[in-house]
């Protein structure tokens, strides 16, 4: 196992984990979420109805970007894993965003509903 790159402080050098850090904390901040009875992981097909197509767009848009050199990915803040020109952590920013997108928007449509049924509840027995 290779020791993680240092650096000039002798520490470990986490900045090329920080884009990988921030997309497994933004899973791991809206997964409970799910617990609202929102169903969006219950629901794969839907699911990935909902996120490949703007994926594919937001793909192609970085692969024309980076080829006519808009823009490329600092190495210091990535892994250094890469499919074809995408380093992973992009690739999953296209798949994660959107994933918590959905899980947010599912939980408060869940959590607004049953206020609502609640409240007219409330005012049927006024």
């Amino acid at each position: 196992m290779r020791s993680p790159p240092v650096s000039g402080t002798g520490r470990p050098d986490i900045d090329k984990y920080q884009y990988l850090l921030l997309m497994l904390g933004c899973l791991a901040i809206t997964a409970p979420l799910e617990a609202f009875g929102s169903g969006v992981y219950r629901q794969p097909r839907r699911t990935a109805a909902a996120i490949i197509p703007v994926a594919v767009v937001f793909v192609v848009w970085d692969l024309l970007a980076v080829l006519a050199e808009v823009w490329d990915y600092n190495p210091r803040y990535i892994t250094g894993l890469h499919i074809w020109v995408f380093p992973i952590e992009e690739l999953m920013f296209f798949i994660v965003i959107p994933l918590c997108a959905l899980l947010t928007f599912s939980a408060v449509s869940t959590i607004l509903g049953f206020l609502a049924k609640h409240r007219s509840r409330r005012e049927v027995n006024r």
